[in-house]
């Protein structure tokens, strides 16, 4: 069944946006079928009735929720590299999407913050559907890397660290609920950048020997981390 997410509720019934209805009635065509729709991280299923509207029909109990909380902290990239990170972040189950701004971004935000938010939103709640999650990932404002500063196990990939893997560091520092991935533009980090966030508590840590793309490094971190903390 096709998942969709509601903020509305009326009734027994879930109401879906002008977009959903719009990829209901004319990209899927359906006609009185069953949909999946989440409603307050909860899933309801529902049967389309014959004007559209999704008529709750029963409600799934939610799955246990995970241990740790992720959180991914994104430079500015160029849109394409940028939907894809989205797209595959909210995948591996990201909750929390920070963008922020570094000194070797390409891509400058130039008053159009709320616009591309938007835009980005769209790719998460797309993704979020696709992978049958009961959550969109939470979109913050761009940031600088000074704001950049939570509590939590704070990693940063580092090409100047070789030593420092990311097993080690998951291997003694696993006190906490909340991990924070930080990763850098194409180019990487300045050293100026690196120093801030050591002093902010982050840790350097080194992905091996290969130099990967900025668009890479989030699967390979989320990926590892689920490999290794689910239950």
């Amino acid at each position: 069944m096709q998942r969709y997410f509601s903020e509305l509720k009326k009734d027994n019934m879930l109401i879906l946006s002008k977009d959903d209805l719009y990829h209901i009635k004319t990209v899927m065509r359906m006609k009185e079928d069953y949909i999946e729709v989440v409603y307050n991280n909860q899933l309801h299923i529902c049967k389309l009735d014959k004007d559209y509207n999704a008529v709750i029909e029963k409600i799934v109990v939610a799955k246990k929720e995970k241990k740790y909380k992720y959180i991914l902290c994104v430079p500015l990239l160029q849109e394409q590299k940028m939907s894809f990170v989205l797209q595959k972040a909210t995948e591996l189950g990201v909750d929390e999407i920070v963008p922020f701004l570094t000194t070797r971004s390409m891509v400058k935000i130039d008053g159009k913050e709320n616009k591309k938010i938007e835009r980005w939103n769209k790719i998460c709640k797309e993704a979020s559907e696709q992978s049958k999650r009961l959550d969109i990932p939470f979109i913050t404002n761009v940031k600088k890397i000074e704001q950049l500063d939570y509590d939590g196990l704070k990693i940063v990939c580092s090409t100047r660290e070789k030593d420092n893997t990311i097993k080690k560091v998951l291997k003694n520092n696993l006190k906490c609920d909340t991990i924070i991935m930080l990763i850098g533009p194409e180019g990487g980090l300045t050293e100026l950048e690196e120093d801030k966030l050591v002093n902010m508590g982050f840790k350097l840590v080194t992905l091996g020997n290969n130099i990967l793309r900025v668009e890479t490094v989030p699967i390979y971190l989320l990926s590892v981390l689920n490999y290794e903390l689910m239950e």
